[in-house]
């Protein structure tokens, strides 16, 4: 693989590669392949300590509105530090590409919910179904008590069916708009009564609220759960179909292919197996092609996790962390809404390209980008100013650069670019680089952080 090719499917399937990383040493793709695989075996879970909800029951909060009110505390201190522990999680782990495919199904089975200890296990069992079988993937979510809770499912009863987490099943979850009528959806959703769970957010079919009555799904008759409800959708091909364009504009590009997602879905279709669907897309040709590469715009936390592998920092407050997820829009554990966040150009407007624009020299050089020669007074002035001010800056954090020049020792400053930059570099911003000074290869990165065509990959 060549260098342009390696940074692709690190992009795609991780945040972005260090130099340290970019030396395939004549690997061929299947081997680079393979080692990505190979390296997101193992099912690590995300785990904080909720240790404090473990002896609390339904009878203590019951008329103990104080004690209610400390665990709602609680939980929102708890949901921040899970959120600030899963984007260590992003910046960290070597299981880059199960991350990755977590952090892709978390937009697909969107949720959302005020308990840690069920929004943890949701956490969790993304990870764990992320590279596997979809089919148990599916009915794995359904039993979810954070999908129970956020889709009204608890309130699905025989007699009294909710409709809310059938509907959304087929809309966004299984086969898109226009597969289904609204007596598939009554019918299915009397599937699905009596989902419930217990105060720790294990499963629990309250059998009597569940309707064992016959229904008709998809011109088929009889005594069906949720679990046969699901096995019924993914015989349609336009599930598979469904998955397979989702996943091709996620990690291929934004514009969808017609054969590339038909020969997708054939693949997935066979098996609904994840992983095999993933080395089919990761294995052909037309990945690669030129039109693929730099053909995303970057997500918020695409964003700083691929700055993060460029430049290592650390952030000296906690808070921080949600304050530069909230201003770029994308907040890990708060989606906008059941579908998630739209992705593409809707992460950039006039108040984020700014913001994005500003950020790497916020968060790396005091607010500073040097513009000029070394000496010059204009840029001498402008760091000490800053220095002097540094408290006034909106983050504190603390950029490891004896890393980054470690990393990228054996690149030279002039070749930055094409190491950091992923897409084409137009020609207004090709003359702008020019006449900036290399003589440091810090102050050039930073440069080139701050550039729009860093904001796609």
């Amino acid at each position: 693989m060549n260098q342009k090719e390696l940074q692709h499917l690190y992009w795609r399937a991780g945040f972005g590669i260090h130099s340290a990383q970019q030396r395939p040493i004549n690997k061929t793709r299947k081997n680079v392949v393979k080692d990505l695989f190979k390296a997101s075996e193992t099912i690590d879970s995300l785990r904080i300590d909720v240790s404090y909800f473990s002896s609390i029951t339904y009878k203590d909060l019951k008329g103990n509105p104080i004690l209610a009110k400390e665990v709602r505390e609680q939980n929102s201190k708890k949901i921040k530090e899970l959120n600030y522990a899963w984007i260590d999680r992003l910046v960290t782990s070597k299981s880059i590409l199960r991350e990755r495919m977590t952090l892709f199904w978390a937009n697909h089975f969107v949720c959302k919910d005020n308990s840690v200890v069920y929004i943890q296990n949701y956490n969790n069992t993304l990870r764990k179904h992320a590279l596997g079988d979809f089919r148990a993937f599916v009915k794995a979510i359904s039993k979810e008590a954070a999908m129970l809770k956020y889709l009204n499912a608890k309130q699905n009863r025989k007699q009294r069916p909710n409709e809310n987490f059938a509907r959304e099943l087929m809309e966004l979850f299984t086969l898109g708009e226009g597969h289904y009528s609204e007596t598939d959806i009554k019918e299915s959703a009397r599937a699905f009564t009596g989902y419930n769970h217990d105060i720790k957010g294990d499963f629990k079919l309250r059998e009597r609220q569940h309707d064992s009555g016959l229904k008709t799904f998809f011109g088929k008759t009889g005594n069906f759960n949720g679990d046969d409800i699901i096995d019924i959708i993914l015989e349609k091909k336009e599930c598979a179909n469904f998955i397979s364009e989702k996943i091709y504009c996620y990690f291929v590009n934004p514009k969808p292919h017609k054969d590339h997602i038909e020969a997708m879905t054939n693949v997935f279709y066979k098996d609904y197996n994840i992983e095999n669907l993933m080395r089919y897309v990761f294995m052909s040709d037309w990945f690669y092609n030129t039109q693929n590469i730099g053909s995303k715009i970057k997500s918020p936390i695409e964003f700083l996790v691929g700055m993060s592998n460029v430049v290592p920092f650390k952030f000296e407050r906690k808070k921080d962390i949600l304050k530069i997820q909230k201003l770029l829009g994308q907040t890990l554990l708060d989606p906008p809404n059941v579908a998630g966040w739209k992705g593409g150009k809707g992460w950039i407007d006039a108040n984020t390209i700014m913001i994005r624009l500003k950020l790497p020299s916020v968060m790396l050089n005091n607010a500073m980008i040097s513009l000029k020669e070394h000496g010059d007074f204009n840029d001498s002035f402008r760091a000490n100013y800053f220095k002097r001010n540094k408290s006034k800056l909106p983050f504190k954090i603390l950029p490891d650069w004896e890393s980054f020049a470690k990393n990228f020792k054996s690149i030279k400053t002039e070749d930055l670019a094409d190491v950091i930059i992923q897409g084409a570099i137009n020609k207004g911003t090709s003359d702008y680089l020019k006449t900036l000074h290399k003589k440091s290869k810090q102050d050039y990165c930073i440069q080139l952080m701050s550039l729009p065509e860093y904001q796609i990959c």
